[in-house]
């Protein structure tokens, strides 16, 4: 192949934005009200902690990444280290997050758009629009690829703009009557202390839960065992800044009224500039969910889709496209299950993404632990220091984001697996599998 036929590979600045994209959605501008109400001025630590918890995780995703040529992340990895039962059951657990993220994203924009539109506020019209805006992602998306990168860095500008303007704008106008006090009058003992740090972090490590779709990117990536780590690290410590100090400018603007709004954001900057620093904001929040909820709809059955049709793991009707080449059948299906999903509350579907996202960690961390112990890594790549510590240390963490999931959302999940088994063993009988095309 001469070198005008080879794709061109990403640069660092690309997988960065990317990375910038991937992870900051609408929990950024929605998620300060109740993480603050959990844990006061605190909630900037416990933004530095989450940040922490999700970069040694990132680390091992990092290490996995720089040895997988194909596409597939978390079950690809969990496909080569735990086998093909295990990487099936990651896989469904992908696509499900990836269902819940729809449902979440929309419900947010639909949230935002309530206070600027007061029919909203009716649960029939919040709801109708709510499936309106999902079953036009879904109609888009049968038209094929050509707007994704378009709405992508569109999204990327505009959220990143927001959150600067917030910060700029406003660090100059902080009160610092209203930075106290530190902890809610509530939270005063101990053990009230690890209660609402624990509501909080869950919340919290929702905000950071897309660095897991950077190392995705790897086999289209200039030396991605240099490049990755690099992208890694600078993507998270950008985020962290930017959320630790939008956090810490809407506290100093609103105090403890940070609690009482819907997009504390806007409503902190409307106090420097009026309604039309309020506007600004949510036309800017508008756009930046609505891009990641595009790129999510898209990504979500292109992923059972190629799980369907490359590793034949899925039932092969999901990986059927149409004339746009759009794998329309997992559309259609993606979309019904997104839309029963909006039956639940935005907070609900956090907590299960954070679960699927646990799901994910665990397996992929513990198939790491097994490459380096026996040491049959699929290639070469980016080597983790101190062999075993920061595995270790991903799992433990991982695992305390177990103890502070509510308990029907386990029982989503529980009912997540079992379908998964069914379809399973549905995909056996409708195809003998040697595991061809995966490498």
């Amino acid at each position: 192949m001469s070198s005008s036929q080879t794709p061109k590979k990403l640069t660092f600045m690309s997988i960065y934005f990317l990375g910038i994209n991937s992870i900051v959605g609408s929990g950024a501008f929605l998620l300060p009200k109740t993480i603050y109400h959990e844990m006061g001025l605190a909630s900037i630590g416990v933004l530095f902690i989450a940040a922490i918890v999700s970069g040694v995780i990132a680390l091992c995703y990092a290490s996995l990444a720089s040895r997988f040529k194909n596409s597939g992340a978390a079950w690809l990895y969990t496909y080569n280290g735990l086998g093909r039962f295990a990487g099936f059951q990651v896989g469904i657990f992908e696509w499900f997050m990836g269902c819940c993220s729809i449902a979440a994203e929309t419900i947010a924009l639909v949230t935002i758009l309530r206070n600027i539109f007061p029919i909203f506020q009716q649960s029939f019209f919040f709801h109708l629009m709510v499936w309106i805006l999902i079953i036009l992602l879904a109609v888009i998306n049968l038209f094929g690829t050509s707007i994704v990168k378009w709405t992508d860095n569109i999204s990327s500008v505009t959220k990143v703009a927001v959150m600067i303007l917030v910060i700029v704008a406003g660090i100059f106008f902080v009160k610092y009557a209203n930075l106290t006090p530190i902890l809610p009058t509530n939270v005063h003992t101990p053990s009230s202390i690890m209660s609402h740090f624990g509501a909080a972090f869950s919340v919290v490590f929702y905000m950071f839960s897309g660095f897991s779709f950077i190392p995705v990117a790897a086999g289209k990536m200039k030396h991605p065992e240099k490049n990755i780590p690099k992208a890694l690290f600078w993507v998270m410590l950008s985020i962290t800044i930017l959320y630790m100090a939008m956090q810490f400018v809407t506290i100093g603007l609103l105090g403890q009224k940070t609690s009482q709004f819907d997009i504390p954001v806007a409503n902190a900057l409307s106090i420097i500039l009026g309604k039309i620093g309020y506007y600004i904001v949510i036309l800017g929040i508008l756009v930046s969910i609505f891009g990641v909820a595009f790129s999510i709809s898209f990504n979500t059955p292109v992923l059972a889709a190629s799980l369907a049709r490359d590793h034949h793991l899925f039932p092969q009707i999901f990986g059927k496209q149409n004339h746009h080449h759009a794998p329309y059948v997992a559309i259609i299906i993606s979309t019904i299950v997104a839309l029963l999903l909006t039956h639940f509350s935005y907070l609900f579907l956090v907590s299960a993404i954070v679960l699927t996202s646990f799901i994910q960690y665990i397996a992929s961390i513990i198939s790491l632990i097994k490459f380096q112990k026996t040491g049959t890594h699929p290639s070469s790549g980016f080597h983790l220091p101190l062999k075993y510590t920061f595995p270790i240390l991903a799992l433990i963490f991982s695992m305390y984001l177990l103890f502070n999931v509510q308990f029907n959302v386990l029982m989503t999940a529980f009912i997540v697996f079992i379908a998964g088994s069914v379809i399973y063993l549905y995909r056996l009988k409708e195809d003998k599998i040697t595991g061809s095309g995966i490498q």
